[in-house]
């Protein structure tokens, strides 16, 4: 999905390396010479980067159809009957 802002295991800052680290891998460097530039010395954090996959783009390309589950607009008011948005509009 998204880059992780910070490392899961030490919490050092890695999200703002990605595109450096794509840049690098574009301008052939290997990965491990692309980390050492980046100055990513520990294994998690290199593992962070090495390790992503980046589904986002993909993910875009498909339609949620949000609507269907959830007919908009949504009720903006909890019903007194039933304790839940059901959409009443008279509390019955």
């Amino acid at each position: 999905m998204i880059i992780p802002v910070r490392c899961f295991t030490c919490g050092k800052v890695i999200g703002n390396k990605w595109d450096t680290y794509l840049d690098l891998l574009q301008a052939d460097y290997t990965e491990g010479d692309a980390l050492d530039a980046l100055g990513l010395v520990r294994y998690c954090c290199r593992r962070m980067l090495m390790t992503h996959v980046d589904l986002i783009e993909k993910l875009l390309n498909y339609n949620s159809n949000f609507s269907l589950f959830f007919p908009l607009p949504l009720p903006s008011h909890m019903c007194y009957v039933c304790g839940v948005f059901c959409g009443h509009t008279d509390g019955t």
